[in-house]
């Protein structure tokens, strides 16, 4: 060992060992704020499946390959921040002597090899990833980027350090070659030849290349210690766990899509019929209200913007954005985590846990943390407000697209709650609409006694579950298909169809209520339950002496489609739920309905959020249209797992929309670029949405927004009257 390796192996050792002890430092931190969550012991089981997603979705990157050239560019990153890892190794055996290497495998050729490719790939794929950041940087002409409100120089300091490790590790290489002490064959390496080609032969240059290498590789180990709310680097490390712990690890998109995560108190559901507000936790009031699975999402945000670029509130001048949300809670938790650490924070009644001499030692503003409310306005200095959390339409578009399984509408909904329930703090407006529930069994306030006067001039009977022995289908004709004008008529449609088709089916009639969902997605799960657990009691009744396979309902409405099938099961409601279209699909493919006429003037398709996003239904509709036009349908821009929301879920369609631009106007706009004469949707709120959007701009009479289930008839019957273009006014 010469001079300069001893230099170099003292140096490296000194900054690796203030590097470990700031990382371990920093880990034991982010854990114990972690851990300040409420339990979710669900988290832990079918421990199979959740390793086999993680790993699929870690090593397949099959959520950032959703995004083409990006998400490639990302894998190789990736592959390389790991496999190279070994290379920094090795940069340990080489400051001690320049022609060192790893043991056994660091003279394997395949290991050479592999390890070219990788270091190619990954510079090919920093420098994409670097271009990218630049050309979307929030300050750059035109406009808002899904990096606005991103720390970029963490993201610039964390690609420039994958940069030049990787660099540092070809001069390393190249420097063995200058020397003539590189184990590697040509072919194997060309790149670390070309390198040494123009190296000069210096005996000390691996050494000191590799010093620097370690150097550079501690220094961005040392920054994120000292930053453990700096994502953009620690995901690389929590997004596995966050993916393991996934909330329905068997869901081939985002696990906090369809279901919500029931109200829990201390990791249990809550049971309304013996809940106290004094000791059981009604939503979420505090950050360390949140379960722990919550204040781990909330460390793991990448900063990405993925969800942001995607939010339909975002996109049209509203001031929620997914990820600032994440990150305000984020920011909070770790602000907060040294008050609530020494013992601080309120009981449920409001009280302080803490003795004044555990918070004795705090500073200012750990204090002032704690004492900040969650939601509130600026004058309040709420860590988010209200404003925020009222326009989300729980589309799941952030979901689908958080590359790290972030679970936001579930930690939206759970602030709703308390916000609901305890501080009765809600839009105005959605006041009678929960009233309406409550009174009356529907959000539009109707007679219970009008729910079948959908069926009047029907030249067909439809028979009431009770007055048939047998049917093979209940239809749940939900409160829009059974009080709005519009809804009505594509009840009256999937109606005719299924007789036309031969399909047995029943309705419950005056003994359906509404489903639940807007109290639910509003955040009252009092409401929600009170309403739910008379249906299940109703349809269980219904469907009795018959097994689950047997228990099918059809619903038209992609809200109640949803509640049904994924959350009355919370209840004890085990159902077989599809929704029109699929159904519908299958009646065509089995030449049960036969369309007769194509429908011409050209359609496009709406992808309801509940329906597609929520529920992977994204090929039914689409089939039934090309068959019921006998061609292809004009596809918008943004459809499927992408579509863009009409503005109405999360009970949007009871609130007023005050900010920014209508979300329906911005999809609307979309759809008529298309150029197609008809808007085919899958869902009565969509319906409603668009037809107010398309009158809005002038157009109703060049453009008509219909149910599939209407276009389809008009194919199968022509001679049926078309009734009009749906533009009634709707009410609530």
């Amino acid at each position: 060992m010469g001079s300069v390796q001893i230099v170099t192996t003292i140096l490296a050792a000194g900054i690796t060992a203030v590097a470990v002890w700031l990382a371990v430092r920093a880990v034991l931190k982010m854990t114990a704020v972690i851990r300040l969550g409420q339990p979710a012991p669900e988290r832990f089981s079918d421990k199979g499946a959740r390793t086999k997603t993680m790993l699929v979705e870690t090593a397949g990157h099959t959520r950032m390959l959703k995004w083409g050239v990006v998400g490639a560019a990302h894998w190789f990153v990736m592959v390389g921040f790991i496999v190279l890892s070994l290379l920094v190794l090795e940069a340990y055996f080489e400051v001690v002597t320049p022609t060192g290497g790893l043991p056994i495998i660091g003279h394997w050729t395949i290991f050479g090899l592999a390890t070219e490719v990788i270091t190619v790939l990954g510079l090919v794929g920093i420098l994409v990833l670097m271009a990218i950041r630049l050309r979307n940087r929030p300050t750059r002409p035109g406009g808002r980027s899904r990096f606005t409100g991103s720390t970029m120089w963490q993201g610039y300091f964390v690609e420039w350090i994958v940069l030049l490790v990787l660099i540092f590790g070809l001069l390393i290489r190249g420097f063995k070659v200058a020397t003539d002490h590189f184990e590697y064959p040509l072919w194997a390496t060309p790149v670390s030849h070309a390198v040494g080609a123009v190296l000069p032969d210096w005996s000390d240059g691996a050494s000191v290349a590799a010093l620097i290498k370690i150097a550079i590789s501690m220094t961005w180990l040392i920054v994120i210690s000292l930053n453990v709310t700096m994502g953009v680097a620690w995901h690389r490390f929590l997004a596995f766990p966050n993916i393991f712990f996934k909330r329905e690890p068997a869901k081939p998109a985002g696990s906090g899509l369809g279901a919500l995560r029931p109200m829990t108190s201390q990791g249990k559901p809550l049971d309304f019929e013996e809940a106290d507000p004094e000791k059981d936790q009604f939503g979420v009031a505090h950050v360390e209200q949140f379960s722990w699975k919550g204040l781990l999402d909330f460390s793991t945000c990448t900063e990405c913007g993925r969800c942001q670029s995607q939010c339909p509130a975002w996109n049209t001048g509203k001031p929620l954005s997914p990820k600032l949300l994440v990150l305000s809670l984020r920011d909070h938790a770790y602000a907060k985590a040294p008050y609530l650490l020494a013992g601080g924070g309120k009981d449920l009644t409001g009280e302080e846990k803490a003795t004044a001499a555990q918070l004795a030692h705090l500073d200012v503003l750990s204090l002032a943390e704690g004492d900040k409310p969650l939601i509130g306005d600026a004058e309040s200095g709420g860590v988010i407000d209200p404003d925020v959390l009222w326009s989300c339409t729980t589309c799941g578009a952030c979901v689908e697209q958080c590359p790290v399984d972030i679970e936001h509408v579930d930690h939206i909904v759970d602030m709703r709650r308390y916000q609901v329930l305890i501080e009765s703090s809600f839009p105005s407006e959605a006041g009678v609409m929960l009233r309406n529930l409550e009174n009356k069994g529907n959000p539009w306030g109707a007679p219970q006694n009008t729910r079948e006067d959908w069926t009047k001039g029907l030249d067909f009977e439809v028979p009431r579950v009770g007055e048939v022995d047998d049917f093979e289908y209940l239809f749940w004709v939900g409160c829009a298909g059974a009080f709005e004008d519009r809804a009505k008529k594509t009840t009256r449609a999937v109606a005719t169809l299924l007789n036309e088709a031969g399909v047995t089916f029943a309705i419950l009639g005056e003994g359906e209520t509404c489903s639940g969902d807007p109290a639910r997605r509003i955040g009252n799960e009092f409401v929600f339950q009170m309403l739910a657990q008379q249906n299940v009691e109703t349809l269980n009744e219904a469907f009795e002496g018959r097994e689950k396979a047997k228990r099918k309902i059809v619903a038209t409405c992609p809200h109640c489609f949803n509640t049904l099938g994924n959350e009355y099961g919370q209840l004890g409601g085990e159902f077989e739920v599809v929704h029109h279209t699929q159904l519908l699909a299958h009646m065509v493919s089995t030449g049960k309905l036969t369309p007769v006429q194509p429908v011409d003037g050209g359609v496009t398709y709406h992808d309801p959020c509940y329906l597609g996003r929520h529920n992977r239904v994204f090929a039914a509709p689409r089939e039934v249209l090309g068959d019921a036009i006998a061609g292809e349908i004009a596809e918008m821009p943004r459809n499927s797992e992408r579509s863009f929301c009409c503005g109405a879920g999360g009970a949007r369609m009871w609130m007023e929309e005050k900010i920014g631009k209508r979300i329906n106007v911005d999809r609307v706009e979309e759809a008529m670029a298309t150029g197609a004469k008809t808007v085919a949707v899958g869902c009565p709120f969509c319906s409603t949405m668009l037809s107010d959007g398309v009158n809005g701009k002038g157009a109703g009479e060049q453009v008509e927004v219909i149910d599939v289930a209407t276009v389809l008839l008009r194919s199968v019957k022509p001679e049926q009257p078309q009734g009009g273009k749906e533009t009634a006014p709707v009410g609530g």
